[in-house]
């Protein structure tokens, strides 16, 4: 397996995503890479704060895009690039692709906008690989509400909210099927696991 890889995982909240994390995150370290494993919003102080903010107060669809942009740049700039120069691999839970998904499918922010900030706060950055957990919404919806008594501004939205987003990310897994792998989540957690590894083997090795 090559050196200095970006994974990033994405999907609807209570898909399942991040209960796969540390596994990847264990199984990828036990091949020998250097690995710095990170979030967003989030993965700086800046973007722990920020995280904060988007998640639970009140704003315009257009200022939380733009937070989230701010909190990539600040996680780009200080996290991602030097890991991937030094050659670790990075795996981050979300990455931009959910900008398009939550704030431009969920919250209609123009996808012009959106385009023009990945490409200012981005440049050519993108993960060498995407791991999109795609589930139902009325599924995820009730995991979520089965695993927290307390739910932030995005978990609080309706179905219909979470339809788009899931739309939207399976519209981007549409137009990059090199980079997107489409992980169906209703199934178990052992057999997605497996499904991961494999991927990883016949991608990087």
């Amino acid at each position: 397996m090559h050196k200095a890889r970006f994974i990033s995982v994405e999907g609807i909240d209570g898909a399942g995503k991040s209960t796969h994390l540390a596994p990847m995150a264990q199984w990828i370290r036990a091949q020998g890479h250097d690995l710095v494993v990170t979030r967003e919003p989030g993965g700086t102080a800046l973007g722990e704060a920020l995280r904060e903010m988007v998640l639970h107060q009140p704003m315009n669809a257009d200022s939380e895009a733009l937070l989230m942009f701010a909190a990539r740049r600040e996680h780009v700039t200080t996290v991602i690039a030097p890991a991937l120069q030094r050659g670790a691999w990075v795996l981050s839970d979300r990455f931009a692709d959910a900008s398009f998904a939550y704030q431009g499918g969920g919250r209609g922010v123009a996808l012009a906008h959106l385009q023009q900030l990945e490409l200012w706060v981005l440049a050519d950055l993108q993960p060498d690989l995407t791991f999109l957990f795609d589930l139902d919404p009325a599924t995820a919806h009730q995991r979520v509400v089965q695993g927290s008594p307390v739910l932030d501004r995005f978990e609080q939205e309706r179905g219909e909210f979470f339809t788009r987003v899931r739309e939207a990310y399976l519209a981007r897994a549409q137009a990059e099927p090199q980079r997107f792998h489409v992980l169906d989540a209703l199934r178990t957690p052992e057999v997605i696991f497996a499904e991961i590894k494999s991927v990883l083997l016949a991608r990087f090795s």
